[in-house]
Order: structure tokens, then C-alpha cells, then sequence
């Protein structure tokens, strides 16, 4: 009865045991796949179209939607910053795609692609930066160097 009562009391520790020393990489990674779900990305779009216009500088015109989402349509003044929030999918499939015209030009481009986006853009405070300007929309993804990504 003695070697019973030990075999009830050894079987749990080493159960124990074996779970803390096997799982802890697999929650780990886990937990890092969950996590990316979870993380609040921040998409901004800045109208920095030149202020060189006898009055103001032309409003940016955009519409900008998810297949489950329609932000839509804005009007966006001279230095003025248009953003919304989005998450990740679990198929890491989410995007979001913007209609941009400016007087006479106009382009589609994507502000959010996680495949594309779901690291880069972390790199500051989870945020895709876009800069509307007279030759293109430009990405940044630190607030200091732009890229013009979508010409004209």
C-alpha cells in the first residue's frame, strides 16, 4: 500500500516536470503567433501636397476599404492626418486598399498588407505611415525616412 501511495505522489511531479521542461519553446512560439493577432496596428494617411496655391493648398480625396471593412470616403485638408485601427487575421490575409486623387491625379495603392506590413510597421508604435505629396505617396514606417512607394 506504501509503494502505491509513492507511485501517486512521483507520477504528478514528473508530470510536472516534463511539461516545464518539453513545452515551455511550443508556448513560446504560441504565444508569439497569438500575440501578432492581437497587436492594434495604426494606419495613417498626411496630406503633404505642396502649399504653393493662391488661397490653400487642394483637399486629398480618398476612399479606403477591407473586404469586411469600408473606412470610406474622406476629405483630408493641407497637413491634416487621417488613421484608423486594424488587426491581423488568423490567415494573416488582411488588407486594405485606398482610391487617392489629388486635382488631376489619381492612384490605388495598399496601406495595409500584413504580410507585408505585420513587422515593418511595428517598428513604430505598430504604425504604416502614408505622405500624400505632389509626386507620390510615400511609406514610412519611423516617422523620419519616407519613401516614395506609389508615383503618380
Amino acid at each position: 500500500m506504501a509503494n502505491l501511495r509513492g507511485i501517486f505522489i512521483i507520477l504528478p511531479a514528473a508530470a510536472m516536470v516534463a511539461i516545464c521542461l518539453f513545452s515551455d519553446p511550443l508556448v513560446a512560439l504560441a504565444e508569439k503567433d497569438e500575440d501578432m493577432l492581437f497587436i492594434k496596428y495604426h494606419i495613417h494617411i498626411t496630406n503633404d501636397t505642396p502649399d504653393d496655391m493662391p488661397f490653400r493648398a487642394p483637399n486629398v480625396y480618398l476612399h479606403c476599404k477591407s473586404k469586411n471593412k469600408d473606412v470610406g470616403n474622406r476629405k483630408i485638408a493641407w497637413h491634416e492626418d487621417y488613421h484608423w485601427d486594424t488587426k491581423i487575421n488568423y490567415f494573416r490575409t488582411t488588407l486594405f486598399f485606398c482610391y487617392v486623387w489629388w486635382k488631376s491625379k489619381e492612384r490605388y495603392f495598399e496601406a495595409f498588407k500584413a504580410t507585408r506590413d505585420e513587422e515593418r510597421c511595428r517598428y513604430y508604435h505598430n504604425s504604416c505611415l502614408w505622405s500624400v505629396r505632389e509626386d507620390g505617396i510615400y511609406f514610412s514606417n519611423n516617422n523620419a525616412t519616407w519613401r516614395n512607394v506609389y508615383p503618380w
